[in-house]
């Protein structure tokens, strides 16, 4: 498992270099908003998972109450996707997220924090 550092944007910008996934990675989400950004250049789709820590949310001041179960994201082939912004009901008991994928070949990925 590998640990995707976030990086937070800035008005005069900000270096973003997404990396090489493996199976299983995590990144912090200290403030329930970061932001994952995948880019599949592999040959086929590949499915990212978000691995819910609970099953239910309370409602706070920026997301409604939810119930939550691990959140899979199909990226096809060629294709960037941004996910988020990703509640901490998805933070485990240190702050971290963990996601998935389903395939790591010519797989990208970094985490983009307010």
């Amino acid at each position: 498992m590998a640990t995707l550092t976030p990086v937070s944007p800035a008005i005069g910008g900000t270096t973003f270099a997404p990396a090489a996934v493996s199976a299983s990675d995590s990144f912090a989400n200290p403030r329930g908003n970061a932001f994952l950004y995948v880019k599949n250049g592999s040959g086929g789709s590949i499915n990212v998972t978000l691995v819910a820590q609970s099953t239910t949310r309370p409602a706070d001041g920026a997301y409604p109450a939810m119930t939550l179960a691990n959140n899979v994201v199909a990226v096809g082939n060629g294709v960037e996707k941004i996910i988020g912004p990703i509640p901490s009901a998805f933070n485990d008991g240190n702050g971290n997220v963990t996601v998935n994928f389903s395939g790591t070949t010519s797989v990208t990925a970094g985490v983009i924090q307010q």
